[in-house]
C-alpha cells in the first residue's frame, strides 16, 4: 500500500525500496548512497534531491512502514459491538503486519541497526510502534465499561506483548514466516487471555 506522496513520486519509492535492500545487506553504516543510486536505477542527484543523508532515507523508510502500519491499525472501540469481537479484530489486524513479509524485513533491519547506529535505530522503531492504538482502544472499551482496566497502557503493553511472544520475536529471530493457523491460534489464545484478565466477568 502506497501513500499518496509515494503515488505522486513513484521514483521516490524505487529509491526507498532500493535503501531497503542496501541497509538490509550492508547495515546502516556501511550501506553506500553511490550503490542505492545504483540499485535504484537514478543517479546519485536524483537520490539527493529527495534525501539529503544516509539519517533521512532511513527515516523516511520507517515513515513509510509506520504509513502502512496505520491503515492496517485503523481500528477504534465500538460500543455495539461484542468486545471479544472487538479485540479480535484488533489483534488480527496486528498479526497481518507480523505475516507481511515487508514489515518483518524491516523489523530485522531496524533490530540489526540497534547496535550499529541505536539512536537512528530508536527513533525509527518509535514510528513503528502499535502500542498506542492499543491503549487507545483499551481505554475507550474500559471507559464504556467493555473491560475493567486501570491502567490502559499496562494492558497494552501486556496485549502486545502476548501477541509478540509467539508470533514476532521467534520469526523476527529466526528468519522465518508465521502461517494463518500459527497466527489464528496465537490471536485466539491472547485474546483470551485478556479477557480472563480485564473482562467484566474476570
Amino acid at each position: 500500500m502506497m501513500d499518496q506522496t509515494d503515488c505522486e513520486n513513484p521514483k521516490r519509492l524505487q529509491i526507498i525500496e532500493a535503501a531497503v535492500a542496501e541497509f538490509r545487506e550492508r547495515g546502516f553504516p556501511d550501506a553506500s548512497m553511490d550503490r542505492i543510486s545504483a540499485r535504484a536505477g537514478v543517479s546519485k542527484r536524483t537520490v539527493y534531491k529527495y534525501f539529503e543523508s544516509k539519517e533521512k532515507l532511513f527515516a523516511a523508510i520507517a515513515e513509510l512502514m509506520s504509513a502502512r502500519m496505520a491503515a492496517e491499525l485503523d481500528i477504534t472501540y465500538t460500543p455495539t459491538v461484542p468486545i471479544a469481537e472487538q479485540l479480535t479484530r484488533l489483534a488480527e489486524a496486528e498479526g497481518r503486519i507480523f505475516q507481511s513479509r515487508e514489515a518483518m524485513a524491516m523489523a530485522r533491519m531496524l533490530l540489526g541497526e540497534t547496535l550499529r547506529a541505536p539512536e537512528v535505530a530508536r527513533r525509527s522503531q518509535a514510528r513503528i510502534d502499535a502500542h498506542a492504538v492499543f491503549s487507545r482502544f483499551l481505554a475507550d472499551a474500559a471507559a464504556d465499561g467493555a473491560l475493567r482496566i486501570d491502567c490502559p497502557d499496562r494492558a497494552a503493553s501486556e496485549f502486545v506483548g502476548l501477541l509478540k511472544a509467539r508470533a514476532f520475536w521467534p520469526h523476527v529471530l529466526g528468519g522465518t514466516e508465521i502461517s494463518a493457523e500459527e497466527m489464528a491460534d496465537v490471536v485466539r489464545a491472547s485474546v483470551e487471555m485478556m479477557l480472563a484478565r480485564y473482562g467484566t466477568g474476570a
